[in-house]
């Protein structure tokens, strides 16, 4: 099975740390973001891995091999410009030539790939979406009215939203949607699928997910991910 990692980001808002190193380069206790996320899809079974590169390519490529060490064949790709959230893909579409799984390298789950890539294959669609349910707390009473008499109040209502969480199921067909050498988003391929009426479907992801996309949320994954990852692993009796 095949997958591609989406390491070509600048990590602006992880400056200072990403001056010197990559944002997938980061340490996570003894290991990077990007080893977390290589293991783990060698895990399930994952053993084609291409990361799509850009800033900083140089480190990355050097720093992983040809991922013989981590029991996986290893490809990097390099931008030469940003090309985007799927721009990338268009440079190595001719060895996506099966099912695979694209996920953002500043991601730490403990996603089940294998339960999300059978789930992916067995619908009708050629995009299946990773989704996580996030709830956040709102501080003011949010107050209801036709006109100017008020009809009712809701005390600090919780803001319930369910977001991209970064992990996609493709298959090859996409392509027929994503052009070639150009700056390409999700939202835009989105947004174009379900415009041309192709079906696209979504995964609840109900495992432990963070997108380190600041300060803050990496010193929290320094904090959380190494116990979580040792409590599931002696769940499964590794």
């Amino acid at each position: 099975m095949k997958a591609v990692i989406l390491a070509g980001g600048l990590g602006s808002r992880l400056q200072p740390l990403t001056q010197i190193i990559p944002k997938p380069l980061l340490p996570i206790g003894e290991k990077s973001i990007l080893q977390i996320q290589i293991e783990r899809l060698a895990a399930f079974g994952f053993k084609e891995i291409y990361l799509a590169t850009n800033y900083k390519s140089d480190y990355i490529e050097r720093f992983f091999g040809n991922g013989s060490e981590f029991g996986v064949t290893l490809s990097v790709s390099r931008e030469k410009t940003p090309l985007g959230t799927v721009g990338p893909l268009g440079l190595i579409r001719e060895h996506l030539d099966a099912p695979f799984v694209v996920m953002n390298g500043d991601i730490l789950s403990l996603v089940d790939f294998g339960r999300l890539y059978d789930y992916a294959l067995s619908h009708d669609a050629l995009l299946t979406l990773a989704i996580k349910k996030e709830i956040t707390p709102f501080d003011f009473g949010n107050i209801f009215f036709e006109e100017e008499r008020v009809t009712g109040i809701e005390e600090k209502p919780d803001i319930v939203m369910h977001i991209l969480a970064g992990i996609y199921v493709m298959k090859p067909e996409i392509f027929r949607f994503i052009p070639d050498k150009e700056f390409f988003g999700m939202d835009t391929l989105i947004k174009s699928m379900l415009e041309q009426g192709a079906p696209v479907v979504k995964y609840d992801l109900n495992d432990y997910w963070l997108d380190i996309g600041r300060i803050d949320d990496y010193y929290t994954a320094q904090s959380e991910y190494n116990r979580l990852s040792g409590n599931t692993e002696r769940e499964r009796g590794v």
